[in-house]
């Protein structure tokens, strides 16, 4: 029984080979009639040659060799390019970023994500091209932040392009939230005040008081007192009540150097509910050292006389004396008179 099995288990390896070399020799054969030009085919067919490398694609995926899946669908988008089908172009590299993840590869994730972005554009649909930058930004954000922040920002900037105020608010608080994420307080500044502007075209007051409690953290992070409270003036008109009156007790505990009144203002439920990076910066927001009092001297009672030496009890009745003189030649002086 194990021979047979050993047996079988070779035979079902030698036809899984076989099918393979059959399918790869099968598609180049199909890639070579459709590129190939002659006296009467001036052009290569490209429209077929796509066709040909995504059903190869497939037939790799469902293979496991996905290293070849993704060389297919590479090879399929570039012969759509050259067909001018650039929206297919485009999806042939969306589905290679997904072939990527799997692979593990997120190195060529970012490259793929904006050449797709860029044909897209080009086709005319902007909103396609920002949704496969977040997309890949949303698989590249826990281990690649920084590639994640910069699909982010092109994101934005398509998205305000084409005046879909909106959703490029929502691509802004990803990217102010990455920089505190990555402890790029300045960046964060600008950018939340970037997202602010966005907020105030489309109205929304609520979402513009929470981006002014987090304004007020990230400078205070920064070390910028006066930046701090400047924000507040600026936006604290959005805030609720609750809010101001912690963003109130926050600056003037940190006005007063009074670490308890600020470590209470940050434990403040709202704070605590915000999104996961202001909640943790507010956690480990450095917190005021406060004013240092001296020590007062103590007292002793019932405490001793202080010891006087003779020699200076002595001293001071010579140095008394000659200052008695003046006096009494005064009066002599005055009795003759």
């Amino acid at each position: 029984m194990v021979l047979i099995c050993d047996a079988m288990t070779k035979l079902k390896q030698m036809m899984f080979i076989f099918l393979f070399c059959f399918i790869h020799l099968y598609f180049h054969v199909q890639f070579f009639v459709s590129l190939k030009t002659s006296l009467l085919k001036w052009r290569p067919d490209y429209d077929n040659a796509a066709e040909e490398y995504n059903k190869a694609a497939t037939c790799f995926r469902n293979a496991k060799s996905l290293d070849q899946c993704r060389d297919c669908l590479m090879k399929s988008s570039d012969c759509h390019r050259q067909n001018r089908a650039l929206f297919h172009a485009a999806k042939c590299l969306d589905q290679a970023i997904l072939i990527c993840k799997e692979m593990n590869n997120l190195g060529d994730i970012r490259k793929l994500a904006e050449r797709s972005c860029n044909l897209y554009q080009q086709h005319g649909s902007p909103e396609s091209g920002a949704t496969v930058l977040d997309k890949a930004a949303k698989i590249l954000e826990q281990t690649h932040p920084e590639d994640a922040l910069q699909l982010y920002k092109q994101a934005v900037d398509v998205v305000t392009i084409e005046d879909s105020t909106r959703q490029g608010a929502e691509y802004a608080s990803k990217v102010a939230r990455i920089m505190v994420k990555l402890g790029m307080y300045d960046q964060a500044a600008d950018a939340i005040r970037r997202e602010i502007g966005l907020h105030q075209q489309v109205g929304s007051d609520g979402a513009i008081g929470r981006l002014a409690v987090a304004l007020v953290l990230v400078q205070l992070a920064r070390g910028d007192y006066v930046a701090a409270e400047k924000a507040f003036k600026e936006w604290g008109n959005c805030c609720d009540a609750a809010e101001v009156q912690t963003l109130e007790s926050l600056l003037q505990a940190y006005d007063d150097e009074d670490p308890e009144l600020a470590q209470r203002a940050l434990s403040s439920p709202f704070i605590r509910h915000m999104d996961v990076e202001y909640a943790r910066l507010a956690r480990d927001l450095p917190l005021p050292k406060g004013v240092s009092i001296a020590p007062k001297a103590n007292v002793i009672e019932n405490a001793a006389a202080s010891y006087v030496s003779p020699n200076s009890g002595a001293s001071g009745d010579t140095a008394a004396k000659p200052s008695a003189g003046p006096a009494g030649d005064d009066e002599d002086e005055g009795g003759l008179c």
